[in-house]
């Protein structure tokens, strides 16, 4: 395969993905750049990636690395958040169509309004929220550290944005707090039913069953276990049980089956790359986009100096207490 010509977007062989994985990871050894990629992304971007994590595994790699570049595979707010952490680096998105339809449910606009009502409450964002929103609040949070993030804060009232089954979650473990909870959702997570999972704890009986907290309360409910991406991982391949019954992104049982192949994890069976319940936007990531983006150095993410400025407290401050 000539990896010069310009490549279709068509599904490749796998003997045209080993060759152009191994022209990604050459370019990206002689730009000096680093890439990251989410843990929903296709398995064959995963595979040449410097690094897969989540949401703050990935904030905390994009404020540390030494490249020259980051390519970030993943969805437009994380690319935004690398550049917010590293604004001298050239960072890259492979798909810049790539958005996040939860992190467009709320606008900067909309949360100036909010600070007019509720003067006395302290504003934190999810960190699945566009820059600009960023900007406006007092601290970040992933679903990884909100609640332990939350009781530190001194108010005793918040502001919770803009994903409200995580809000919900978080409120109930800190129920000192009074929350106001904007109602954005993760289409993805909330298209998840309650109905859904029980069927399957019928069929699979001896299954433990992980939950991401972006999914809605009644399905929460019937979690052994809730959390994160990366600690749902650490949950389903290291928990005494055969079988995992595991509700989030289809993308995780790549992750899964390579951190611990004697397990068998079950994801609804809806949850397909052909079917409805996936994040279309991470697998609007293809191999092909990213070596187009590395290769030519293109769609760089820009952000004006003083959103990058206002955006990046928030985000340090997430760091610090995480």
């Amino acid at each position: 395969m000539n990896v010069g010509f310009e490549i279709q977007e068509r599904e490749l062989t796998a003997e045209e993905i080993k060759e152009l994985q191994k022209e990604v990871r050459r370019l990206a050894q002689e730009k000096n750049a680093i890439i990251l990629a989410h843990y929903y992304q296709r398995p064959e971007v995963q595979d040449i990636a410097d690094f897969v994590g989540d949401s703050l595994e990935l904030s905390r790699k994009a404020a540390n690395t030494d490249a020259d570049i980051i390519v970030f595979c993943g969805v437009r707010f994380m690319c935004e958040t690398a550049k917010i952490l590293s604004p001298q680096k050239k960072v890259l998105h492979p798909n810049p169509e790539s958005g996040c339809p939860m992190a467009d449910m709320v606008t900067a606009e909309q949360v100036r309004k909010l600070r007019e009502e509720h003067p006395d409450a302290e504003f934190v964002a999810y960190i699945n929220t566009t820059a600009d929103v960023k900007a406006e609040v007092d601290i970040c949070v992933t679903s990884a550290n909100a609640p332990k993030i939350i009781k530190k804060l001194e108010a005793k009232k918040i502001v919770f944005l803009p994903d409200q089954a995580l809000g919900q979650w978080v409120a109930k473990q800190v129920p000192e707090k009074e929350f106001i909870i904007w109602k954005g959702f993760c289409p993805p997570h909330f298209e998840f039913t309650a109905r859904e999972v029980m069927k399957l704890k019928e069929k699979y009986p001896d299954a433990k069953v992980a939950v991401h907290p972006e999914c809605h309360p009644k399905v929460i409910e019937l979690a052994d276990f809730v959390g994160s991406t990366s600690q749902i991982i650490k949950y389903a391949t290291s928990v005494d049980a055969k079988r995992v019954i595991v509700i989030t992104e289809v993308g995780l049982k790549y992750t899964l089956m390579k951190k611990n192949p004697n397990k068998e994890y079950i994801f609804p069976e809806s949850m397909n790359y052909c079917g409805t319940v996936y994040c279309c936007t991470m697998k609007g990531i293809t191999l092909p986009k990213v070596y187009e983006t590395i290769k030519n150095e293109i769609n760089e993410v820009e952000l004006p100096e003083d959103i990058i400025e206002r955006a990046r407290r928030p985000i340090e401050r997430m760091l610090e207490l995480s």
